[in-house]
Formats: structure tokens, C-alpha cells, sequence
């Protein structure tokens, strides 16, 4: 067979980045948001020159990952930008670790453990009687499986959500939904256990008391002390 004529793969991986850029930034310059329709196959094939299976090719991989949404039949949209593709792709390279040295995993807690330590004086200075009572009401139920010698991983996440959800950071909320998703994925492999429970329970009852006192130094050491508990059993 004749492969004269075949574009290599790399150039042709370089031109599908350079479409996809392309359809970036015509979002961009066409004052587009999340939900807004784009324009038309035709018309984006005229607007880029491209040709249409190059340009679906382009679209699908930015579907991938929330940029566009592509509606059968209805059309194609700007997408909601949503964090799911990235928990997906940790959740995978952490399964992925799981097989070595689990180094991906430790990353992820490090990159978490930063980012909630570092928010705790604005968690404090955000927090209100009501969202401290939801907090509450989910270290309850979370204490109460412990009783029993089980963890509660919905309350767990609930938890994480009433804490932080003063600071109306909607980016925030999705990013750390990510890290606790890709955590509690992987927690069943590598041995999230029922004897840890009362442990569990017990750091996230002093990080609450902590938050509720609004001590920021005691906050501190709370939740970073969570995070070591973390990557004990992690280890």
C-alpha cells in the first residue's frame, strides 16, 4: 500500500490542537457562555476553513472535557464547564498508581490538603449559624455509623459540602467534590476500612468544633491533622 500521501501523526495531532484552540477562541470572541448555542456546522466550517470530519473530530474532543455540548439534533452549545472529566481522569491515573507506588494518589491528597488548609480562615470568617448547623447534622449521622463500627460516606461528603458552601465559590465547590470523589472511588481499593470509622469521625468532630469556635489556629491543625490520618491509610 502506498503511505506517501498519509499525513504523520503528529502533524495531524498538532493541526486537531490548533481547531481546537480555534474553537476556543471563537467562543470567546463571539461574547459566548455556558449554554449559549454556537454557530452551525456549515458556518463554523466557513469561519475556520476546516472540513467537516476534521471539525467533528475537534468538537467531540472538547465535548470530553465540558467545553462544548453537542446536543443530536438540536445543535451544538457551549458547555457548563463542569469538572466531572477531570475527577474521571484523577480517579483513573490514581486506579493506575494503585498497580506502583500509589504516588498519584499521595499527590492528589497533598494538592486537596493544601487547598482546605489554606481556606480555613475564609471558612471561618463565611460561616453562619445555619450552614454550621448542616455541618452538624452531618458529623451526627457520620458519629452514628461509627457506633456501629461503619463509615458514612455521604455524610462524609455532606460534610465537606455545608463547610465550604458559605464561601459561594461554585469552581471551589466542584473542585473539591473532585478530590472527595476521586478519593472515595479509590478508598474501596486501597482499604478505607470500617476499623477507622471512630478515627474518621473523631477528625472531623474537632475540625467542626474548631470552625464553630472560630479558632483558626486550632482549624489549622485540625484539618491538617485529618489529612495525615489520610495519608496513614493511604500508606
Amino acid at each position: 500500500m502506498d503511505t506517501s500521501t498519509r499525513v504523520p501523526r503528529s502533524t495531524a495531532a498538532a493541526s486537531q490542537r490548533a481547531i481546537r484552540e480555534r474553537i476556543k477562541q471563537l467562543i470567546l470572541d463571539d461574547g459566548l457562555s455556558p449554554g449559549d448555542p454556537m454557530p452551525t456546522e456549515s458556518d463554523l466550517m466557513d469561519r475556520l476553513d476546516v472540513g467537516r470530519n476534521s471539525l467533528r473530530e475537534a468538537l467531540k474532543a472538547l465535548q470530553a472535557v465540558g467545553i462544548v455540548e453537542i446536543r443530536h439534533g438540536f445543535g451544538t452549545y457551549v458547555g457548563q464547564l463542569e469538572l466531572d472529566a477531570l475527577a474521571d481522569g484523577l480517579a483513573f491515573r490514581g486506579q493506575l498508581s494503585l498497580r506502583t507506588d500509589r504516588q498519584a494518589i499521595r499527590e492528589l491528597v497533598e494538592v486537596r490538603s493544601a487547598l482546605e488548609v489554606g481556606l480555613v480562615p475564609q471558612v471561618i470568617a463565611a460561616a453562619d449559624p445555619a450552614s454550621l448547623g448542616r455541618v452538624e447534622d452531618a458529623l451526627l449521622e457520620m458519629e452514628k455509623a461509627a457506633e456501629g463500627g461503619h463509615t458514612a460516606p455521604d455524610a462524609d461528603r455532606r460534610f465537606h459540602d455545608h463547610l465550604y458552601a458559605p464561601l459561594q465559590n461554585r469552581l471551589l465547590a466542584q473542585l473539591l467534590g473532585a478530590f472527595w470523589h476521586v478519593y472515595h472511588e479509590l478508598s474501596r481499593q486501597f482499604g478505607e476500612l470500617d476499623s477507622t470509622a471512630t478515627g474518621v469521625a473523631a477528625e472531623h468532630r474537632e475540625i467542626y468544633e474548631a470552625v464553630r469556635a472560630a479558632d483558626i489556629p486550632r482549624a489549622v491543625v485540625a484539618t491538617e491533622q485529618h489529612f495525615t490520618g489520610i495519608r496513614n491509610r493511604i500508606a
